[in-house]
């Protein structure tokens, strides 16, 4: 059961990267519409990502409180309305671009919630020594739908115009929303399908020792979330995945329209690589994450596989700007895109090891830095390409990923966060009672 939740994390995460990346792919037919120059529709994919951004540590702190069941259904249902709304924007009207934002912001808020309420289902549900594939798992939906963006928004897009792949992509996410009232929970304790074998596997192996219920003062003080060395450096690693990872996300598809040449069709085939590259990868890079720790250790096993990742993607993303084939140039792409999510699970595994019972508040102060990455790169790359050209906005990029598996490798993935209770010491029953009254 715990691994059909999973999946069901996955088609969440599938379709909230549909209902985010659909505007990127319909990028021209909207500028046309609206009379938009590149650098405005810069604006709009910022503001995307200025909501989502900031607010993720409150999104996270919420899935804590109240519980990443509860937070998610509500999360599709805000966002589903607003990639409505978005279609119903009319291009004659006098405010249209700055509705434009203001909707593409408010999605980004309801959207911020599903990553930190995601870790902290994980953290309920999933044994320590499972959770890199799980979060492989969850991440690998980015890929996927993301993936599934390009071809369907393009086909409906031709047939019936950009506002109605947007409605659609609405649809999608209310069918997931009934899909997860019905079937999932917040722990495997509530869960009438859960055996008794299952329960006691899960119970004995997430940290803690139980499912986390603790009451809202254990949860961790901000100021205790945002001193920690090991936090603060995976905040800035994450900001330089986010960086790499959202320009295929906002400006890879626009790249091979208008850059390389490909025409409306073509350009929704080929975008489509680098999404399934990180569906691939996510899943992969997670499994291989957990079998080495088990061999060899957190430090091996998480810090090092997430730096050869992005490291590796660096060299991709360079590598893609010196070739002249623009299918060549996709393929070469979507394997930086692919070693990059080689390192995704990490960053979400180490981040609910390190929080326990805050591990949606500190897996979303950790994504803050990530959305910031991905709104840098959608407002810096049209204007570093317009006055150094499309190499220069990628090279700038591949640096990015290079700083970020640096930052990895500066880690201490064994390090405990103050005021944190160990999970050898919550174990041991004579002793639960004087933790919980430690200040």
């Amino acid at each position: 059961m715990r691994w059909l939740i999973i999946a069901i994390i996955f088609l969440v995460s599938a379709v909230s990267y549909l209902d985010r990346t659909n505007i990127s792919i319909a990028a021209q037919p909207v500028r046309a519409e609206f009379g938009l120059s590149q650098v405005q529709l810069g604006t709009i994919l910022t503001a995307f990502m200025l909501g989502y951004a900031l607010t993720q540590p409150f999104a996270g702190r919420l899935a804590d409180r109240f519980g990443g069941y509860r937070v998610i259904a509500g999360g599709i249902v805000w966002w589903s309305a607003l990639t409505a709304l978005t279609a119903c924007v009319a291009s004659g009207t006098a405010y249209a671009f700055a509705l434009l934002i203001l909707m593409r912001a408010l999605l980004g808020i309801g959207e911020s919630v599903i990553y930190p309420a995601s870790n902290r289902l994980v953290a309920n549900w999933i044994p320590v020594h499972e959770r890199g594939l799980a979060n492989g798992i969850i991440f690998a939906g980015v890929g996927f739908g993301a993936g599934v963006a390009p071809p369907l928004v393009t086909f409906v897009m031709l047939v019936h115009g950009w506002r109605a792949s947007f409605w659609i992509s609405a649809a999608v996410g209310l069918a997931v929303l009934a899909l997860w009232i019905w079937f999932a929970r917040e722990r495997a304790g509530d869960h009438r399908w859960v055996g008794a074998r299952e329960l006691d596997l899960i119970e004995k192996n997430i940290a803690g020792g139980k499912p986390v219920s603790d009451p809202p003062e254990a949860l961790l003080r901000w100021r205790a979330i945002a001193s920690n060395r090991n936090i603060r450096l995976l905040t800035i690693s994450y900001f330089c995945f986010g960086y790499t990872a959202f320009i295929f996300f906002t400006w890879f598809f626009t790249y091979l329209s208008t850059v390389k040449g490909l025409d409306l069709k073509s350009s929704g085939l080929y975008a489509m690589l680098p999404f399934i590259a990180m569906a691939i990868a996510c899943a992969f890079g997670g499994w291989m994450s957990d079998r080495i720790t088990f061999r060899h250790g957190k430090r091996i096993g998480r810090c090092w596989p997430a730096a050869a990742g992005m490291g590796l993607a660096a060299m991709f993303v360079a590598l893609a700007t010196q070739v002249a084939d623009a299918r060549l140039a996709a393929l070469v792409l979507a394997f930086g895109s692919g070693s990059l999510y080689l390192s995704q699970s990490a960053f979400w595994t180490l981040s609910a090891d390190l929080g326990r019972s805050s591990a949606g508040s500190v897996s979303g102060f950790m994504n803050l830095g990530c959305q910031l990455g991905g709104a840098a790169v959608a407002q810096i790359t049209p204007i570093v390409a317009g006055h150094y050209g499309w190499t220069a906005s990628f090279l700038v990029t591949s640096v990015a990923s290079v700083i970020g598996a640096v930052c990895w490798l500066l880690i201490d993935p064994k390090a405990e966060l103050h005021g944190v209770r160990s999970a050898s010491i919550v174990a041991q029953p004579p002793l639960v009672a004087d933790v919980r009254k430690t200040p």
